[in-house]
């Protein structure tokens, strides 16, 4: 966001310029991006071989990417839930 001629930005939208994402919640969007592209790209794959035009090795590879890549995301999404349950039950 540009202010009467200064060359300040909010964060966010310096981020989406530059194509880094900063802090823990866009480190989140983009794996979740990642993950969300990998299955897409198995769906496709899928679509090509139910048509005849693609092969099964290619389909193969692409489901087991899919597969790892939200299996890790669980994992990671369950030690998240994990940590902030363990913050919560801190006493102050």
């Amino acid at each position: 966001m540009k202010i009467a001629g200064l060359e300040t930005q909010l964060p966010a939208a310096a981020a989406k310029e530059t194509g880094k994402t900063e802090g823990f919640g866009g480190v989140l969007a983009e794996a979740v991006g990642k993950v969300e592209a990998l299955q897409n790209q198995a769906d496709g794959e899928a679509t090509k071989v139910a048509r005849g035009e693609g092969n099964l090795h290619e389909l193969s590879l692409s489901l087991e990417k899919a597969d790892v890549a939200m299996r890790v995301a669980v994992k990671v999404r369950n030690k998240l839930v994990d940590a902030y349950n363990e913050v919560m039950r801190m006493s102050v």
